[in-house]
């Protein structure tokens, strides 16, 4: 297929991309890989990435793009029919909304409600100043996109309230779709489709002090604020004080991407356990696993963890981790709260706790455990309801958009311009003027005065 302005797809990453990734990295990586087997694909990593971190060139059947300035961006998007990206990039590159050129946004994060969770307990002026940044950038974001891509309906139900608020909800999108879905769809976190195989051993037998018959917790991902790794550190000292023989692992402490300040959620998890005489012992951390050897992880241990907090974050949330226990069978305990943890627990996949009940998750580690035989009695569920969330499945809304892409309805006219501040008499006036002529306005003068003689 031809390079052209109508069908070569350029995916802007927000994250570092190479073997070592977190989660946005990943995602940006299997579009690419799978939207690269129907269109030509540009991975582009903008200059604010490529600035902050060395980028490897991996092998792909797509072009992989490091833009080190803003010039080589805008080259670098120039010919494609379709600009896919989150986060940042388009606060620090707004020309890209400004092309003419059909842009997909992927909030399949709610970043504002994690921002909330994740400087909580900071000083006054940096709460807000962080807010008021999250919240510029949110609506940038949703009033500049064509599409929208979110992880699950329930977090769709929340960006279709954040767009009825900014005015994206109107009468130019409504006609276009009735349902909306042209607007924003859901297009979850995914998983490949081929069964994991371990290819070396990594922790049971190699890794120091973790014995060859020993049972291993894995806390599958970076210790974020808006989690509860303290919760499971006090409940491995629980477990430690009846059997020597349970080791919990965190696979990742030092993300990839080392611009983004460290998360103190790190530190005071690895105080918690150097007090508690578990670091080295009981408990371990691990820098950070490379993507493509992260099934060997999961294949050897026996437990997957995924806790959080009570906060209004985790209603929204779509836990990644979750995916990847998935993918590798292995049993689960979660707070309740997230959707996907939800989903596991209703399939007997998952066990679920209480946030912060460190009582309750020793108990219900114990009860695994002590479940003879528990990853091959599951194994059949395990693949069957991971076969839902195959990235070439779950890409659908994405590639039907890329199919045939096109301007949001109401960026298509010059006569309505989104916003969520109400308009002044004068600028309703115009507007009506334009839209429906010299009657239109007439009509709207008299319900007008109508409105005015009811307030009395």
């Amino acid at each position: 297929m031809s390079e052209s302005r109508t069908d070569c797809i350029a995916l802007i990453s927000s994250d570092v991309v190479g073997s070592s990734m977190a989660g946005p990295g990943i995602r940006v990586w299997e579009f690419a890989q799978e939207l690269s087997q129907q269109f030509p694909v540009k991975l582009i990593i903008p200059p604010l990435i490529a600035a902050s971190a060395s980028q490897e060139k991996p092998d792909s059947p797509f072009e992989f793009y490091v833009c080190h300035t803003q010039d080589e961006l805008r080259r670098a998007v120039q010919s494609c029919g379709v600009i896919i990206t989150r986060g940042i990039v388009l606060t620090a590159y707004p020309f890209l909304g400004e092309l003419g050129i059909p842009l997909v946004l992927d909030m399949y994060n709610t970043f504002l409600l994690e921002g909330l969770q994740q400087i909580a307990d900071a000083e006054d002026w940096r709460r807000v100043t962080t807010y008021e940044r999250d919240l510029a950038t949110m609506k940038t974001q949703l009033n500049t996109a064509d599409f929208i891509l979110c992880a699950s309906e329930k977090q769709r139900d929340y960006w279709l309230g954040v767009l009825s608020a900014i005015g994206r909800v109107n009468p130019y999108t409504h006609q276009q779709d009735h349902s909306l879905r042209q607007l924003i769809d859901v297009v979850p976190f995914g998983l490949p489709p081929e069964t994991p195989h371990q290819t070396k051993s990594v922790l049971k037998g190699v890794y120091k002090n973790i014995a060859a018959n020993d049972r291993v917790i894995l806390w599958g991902g970076g210790i974020w604020n808006w989690l509860d790794a303290e919760t499971l550190i006090r409940a491995v000292h629980l477990i430690s004080q009846q059997r020597n023989d349970v080791k919990l692992f965190f696979m990742g402490v030092k993300r990839p991407y080392q611009a983004i300040a460290k998360f103190d959620a790190v530190e005071q998890a690895m105080q918690l356990s150097q007090t508690l005489g578990l670091t080295n012992r009981y408990v371990f951390f691990n820098d950070w696993v490379p993507y493509n050897e992260r099934q060997n992880y999961l294949l050897e241990a026996d437990i997957g963890v995924s806790l959080h907090l009570d906060h209004i974050e985790t209603r929204f949330a779509f836990r990644t981790r979750l995916l990847d226990y998935l993918w590798c069978g292995l049993p689960t305990v979660a707070s309740k709260g997230d959707v996907l943890a939800e989903l596991l627990a209703s399939h007997g996949l998952a066990k679920l706790v209480t946030p912060a009940d460190t009582d309750g998750v020793a108990q219900a580690i114990l009860e695994l455990l002590d479940t003879p035989n528990l990853r091959a009695e599951l194994a059949e569920e395990f693949q069957q309801i991971a076969r839902q969330f195959q990235w070439d499945q779950i890409l659908q809304p994405l590639i039907a958009f890329c199919q045939k892409p096109h301007l949001a309805a109401d960026k298509q006219t010059s006569q309505f311009v989104s916003h969520s501040q109400p308009r002044s008499l004068v600028g309703k006036s115009w507007q009506v003027w334009q839209l429906g002529g010299l009657g239109a306005l007439w009509q709207e003068v008299q319900s007008y005065w109508r409105w005015k003689r009811r307030q009395g």
